[in-house]
């Protein structure tokens, strides 16, 4: 039985991994919960999976958490996170904490030589050569849990590296495929989150929007693969039916089908190299007769372009990048900013930036802390 920690429970990934584990009782056992500030559904977790460890990372929600559980030690902020994401007993980390504020506690579990099921992107963004880097010190195994990163891993498990000539990722397209850039200037934050084909929080779902999210996913495949930005492609899937394609030099190809449903990666990363049975229903061939294609517009989605640019600058570039949309999706979702000034303000960003190397995650942190700060003075705050 595998003994599970799960680094943001409360989220879309943390529900859907708690579905599997609640289908399959004799083969995981919760170890550990942690979540930023969502009492009431941690509350519920705790109870269903009596886990022996949990930690809150916002200091009131804690305090609020320790009244309502009393038999139980409940870690408090980035401290208590790290413990869970470091404990000894753990068979598999899953860091799915969304977002910048995931990156210490997978990084400390990769630093302890954990087996890490990877959810947050946005840690290989922001610090992929050094996490990288460390997991070959520490002998940490990463399982990526991105549905695309999972479909790579599996085609090009046990292939010989030089016969990949390419790694292509699809994307649904979101809900403005097909659009004009001047039909997308006024869009809502409702619209752009009626996502056509994943349920998912709503940083990721406005990324996927803008594809900024198949940005991000170009940037993680480039450190989970070893693959030049030249070799990762992006390619429009309406049907989200084919997660990646894998190019070989001969000119054949792999593919990983699936239903899109998140819990297929996520019970890979849980059970491997076992796989389980039952997650997803199976393809119905009757209904699924036709699959598309198409190359993205990146002038309608220019976020694409600068996540290659980010990535070809490299250094403290990409940490850049995941701030300044971190804040840009954010204002948006609130309604101070408009969808296509989304790309603007991370443009103006990182124009402004003057790259420097990263050796450390406190350099990181620095230079994602001066992007917030300049997108949030570009935007007006």
């Amino acid at each position: 039985m595998k003994k599970v920690v799960i680094l943001g429970s409360t989220g879309s990934i943390g529900k859907n991994a708690l579905e599997v584990i609640r289908k399959f009782p004799d083969k995981f056992k919760v170890l550990g919960l942690a979540a930023k500030s969502s009492v009431n559904i941690l509350e519920e977790q705790i109870k269903e999976f009596n886990p022996q460890y949990v930690a809150v990372f916002d200091k009131k929600a804690c305090d609020e958490l320790r009244k309502k559980v009393k038999n139980l030690e409940i870690l408090k902020g980035n401290e208590g996170i790290c413990k869970l994401a470091k404990l000894k007993e753990a068979d598999i980390i899953l860091s799915a904490i969304v977002g910048a504020a995931g990156l210490i506690p997978t990084f400390e579990a990769v630093k302890e030589g954990k087996t890490i099921g990877v959810a947050n992107k946005e840690s290989f963004v922001m610090a992929g050569e050094l996490i990288k880097k460390q997991g070959k010190i520490s002998g940490a195994k990463i399982i990526p849990v991105d549905s695309e990163h999972s479909a790579v891993f599996q085609c090009i498990n046990g292939c010989n590296k030089p016969y990949i000539k390419k790694i292509w990722l699809t994307a649904s397209g979101g809900p403005f495929r097909g659009k004009k850039s001047y039909e997308i200037e006024n869009v809502t934050p409702q619209e752009a989150l009626n996502h056509p084909k994943w349920k998912m929080g709503k940083r990721i779902t406005i990324d996927s929007a803008t594809l900024m999210n198949k940005g991000f996913e170009v940037i993680e495949a480039h450190y989970l693969f070893d693959m030049p930005a030249e070799n990762i492609g992006v390619l429009i899937h309406p049907q989200s039916i084919i997660h990646c394609l894998v190019e070989f030099i001969d000119g054949t190809y792999l593919a990983q089908m699936s239903n899109p449903d998140m819990k297929a990666p996520i019970a890979l990363a849980l059970s491997f190299p076992e796989r389980l049975p039952e997650i997803v229903p199976p393809i119905d061939w009757s209904i699924t007769t036709k699959l598309q294609f198409e190359i993205p517009d990146t002038e309608v989605f220019p976020c694409l372009k600068l996540a290659y640019e980010a990535l070809n600058a490299g250094g403290s570039m990409p940490a850049v990048l995941n701030a300044a949309d971190e804040v840009a999706v954010e204002a948006f979702l609130s309604g101070r900013l408009k969808f296509k000034e989304i790309y603007k303000i991370i443009k103006k960003v990182m124009d402004a930036h003057k790259i420097v190397s990263v050796s450390s995650i406190e350099e990181v942190l620095e230079a994602d802390s001066w992007a917030r700060k300049m997108a949030k003075k570009e935007i007006g705050e």
